[in-house]
């Protein structure tokens, strides 16, 4: 019972970091620029597909993690990614940036290519 109640208090903790939204509503072309700026390209590509040249440059879009667990782990990270506190990400280029990653599309399929479909 314990183990679930400090569970409980972690994950409500996490939840809240920096009182941000349950999802954000930021501005897609605001979010590329500070996307760019941030340096987030570096090691994430340019439309978040992640990079094979850097060791963990993981892929953000399409489909990023769900606000709360975006917002999470930018803020707390441990691994080969700094933290980005509120004093160097505010919480509203956050959600832009948010919003760039949640606008950019899927790859179109590779059949629905011409070039690449085959005879």
């Amino acid at each position: 019972m314990r183990t679930a109640v400090f569970c409980a208090v972690i994950l409500g903790m996490v939840a809240g970091v920096n009182n941000t939204p349950a999802s954000a509503a930021g501005d897609a072309d605001k979010g590329r620029l500070a996307y760019s700026k941030q340096g987030c390209w570096q090691c994430h590509g340019y439309q978040g597909q992640g990079s094979i040249l850097t060791s963990g440059g993981k892929s953000l879009a399409p489909d990023p993690l769900p606000w709360d667990g975006f917002v999470a782990f930018v803020r707390t990270s441990t691994t080969g990614m700094p933290p980005y506190t509120e004093k160097v990400l505010s919480n509203d280029a956050l959600e832009d940036i948010y919003a760039f990653l949640a606008s950019i599309p899927r790859a179109r399929e590779l059949k629905s290519i011409p070039l690449l479909d085959g005879p």
